[in-house]
């Protein structure tokens, strides 16, 4: 499952995205408006200066005629009067705009006539301090209009995705094991999520009706093999106790090993088709210390054509809750593959501390592939005598409990070592 604090949700996404774009969209117009003001300054001060320029161009040879400057405006002519300030002494020909001279702003023009430097300065510090003000007050109102629309966008973000924080909410409170859930919708909900809720609704319900299908059909199966096998089970313990010949015990012996293996596999398939929690609630109180053994001698049979041993470690007591027969079909078929993969030495079953069954044996081993392949749909315990549930159900049945299987080689030579963790089911010691 993600975390839900790891990645925004989708109201915030959208709420960035709008209040960003807001964010640029406003630093854009300010800034053009400052452009096209710089530029539209600039062609004013130009065309003012130019006028003012040939106008003293025109009047500077008439005998008698001096000049009338405004308050804020002063002529420089080389040759005349007095020398312009330093700032302004070596500026090119042209339109400076923005100069600091004794700490005014002016803008200034300058124009070479017949080998004459001309220079007229305007004084502009009070128009450039209103054009500050100015600026100021239109940045502080786009923040402002970033602020409104911001929460504006904010509130009719939240506003139409309330319907789908609605749906999402119903849907994560959806119970696996719970049939006959809906998911609805509320009245503000867009036409778009009714039709999702709608889908939803049609996919739970054939979700429900396929999984009772599944369970009647598990049940229904289970129920019509276990009387059949009943009957071959009790047929082949009767004719065991007849007098036959040796081969035809050892087929009616095989008959009921079978017999039990598929009643194993039923009892399995039962377990994987009920829900965890249900399947904790029929759970038994296990001694694992008792049950161990029995299972271990229920198995001796099969080691009577070889040279093996079982041996019983128990390294305490430990008492777990689960099914016992769930119990017993996994240690079993643990027990079952490590007998046909070995033909002479110990097989050794440990009772180890945090409800932990370790089972090793002196067999032929198993390769990377075959050990991978435990863990998959098409393996099988791999003896030449066959039976079993197979290792693949029991990987399966550990998934199902929260138990966990480990299946490797053995550390210390040849062999193999499966290692059943019970700890999930763990009850109290005693």
């Amino acid at each position: 499952m993600q975390d839900r604090k790891s990645r925004p949700g989708l109201q915030r996404a959208l709420t960035t995205g709008l209040l960003a774009y807001v964010v640029l969209l406003s630093a854009a117009v300010v800034t053009q408006g400052w452009l096209v003001n710089e530029r539209a300054e600039e062609l004013v001060w130009e065309a003012l200066l130019s006028t003012e320029m040939d106008y003293f161009l025109d009047h500077a040879d008439e005998p008698g005629w001096t000049p009338r400057e405004p308050a804020a405006l002063r002529v420089f002519a080389e040759g005349t009067g007095a020398p312009p300030p330093a700032a302004l002494a070596n500026l090119e020909a042209g339109l400076h705009d923005e100069l600091a001279v004794n700490g005014r702003v002016v803008v200034a023009m300058v124009r070479v006539v017949d080998g004459r430097r001309v220079l007229l300065a305007l004084d502009i510090t009070e128009f450039e301090q209103t054009e500050r003000e100015q600026l100021l007050v239109l940045v502080l109102s786009s923040l402002a209009v970033v602020v409104v629309l911001g929460l504006a966008g904010a509130w009719g973000v939240s506003r139409m995705m309330a319907p789908l924080r609605e749906l999402a909410q119903r849907i994560s409170q959806l119970r696996p094991d719970i049939p006959g859930q809906s998911v609805a919708v509320g009245d503000r909900a867009s036409a778009e999520l009714a039709v999702i809720a709608n889908a939803l609704n049609l996919y739970l319900d054939r979700h429900d009706q396929f999984v009772e299908r599944e369970r009647a059909f598990i049940h229904s199966a289970s129920h019509e093999l276990r009387t059949p096998m009943a009957v071959i089970a009790g047929a082949s313990e009767l004719a065991l106790g007849a007098d036959m010949s040796p081969a035809a015990r050892t087929q009616v012996q095989r008959i009921q090993r079978t017999a039990l293996n598929i009643e194993e596999l039923i009892s399995t398939l039962l377990v994987l088709a009920k829900d965890p929690e249900n399947l904790a609630r029929s759970s038994d109180r296990i001694a694992l210390e008792e049950l161990l053994p029995e299972i271990v001698d229920a198995h001796r049979h099969l080691c009577e054509d070889k040279q093996l041993r079982l041996k019983v470690d128990l390294q305490g007591k430990c008492d777990v809750i689960a099914p016992i027969t769930i119990v017993q079909v996994a240690v079993g078929n643990l027990l079952r593959n490590a007998i046909e993969n070995s033909d002479s030495g110990i097989i050794t079953l440990e009772l180890r501390p945090g409800a932990i069954v370790a089972i090793e044996d002196p067999g032929h081993g198993m390769s990377p592939e075959q050990i991978a392949a435990v863990f998959g749909r098409g393996a099988r315990a791999r003896g030449r005598s066959g039976g079993g549930i197979g290792l693949d159900l029991v990987a399966r049945l550990c998934d199902h409990l929260g138990w966990r299987l480990e299946i490797g080689p053995r550390p210390e030579g040849r062999g193999t070592r499966a290692i059943l963790d019970l700890g999930a089911s763990m009850g109290s010691t005693g």
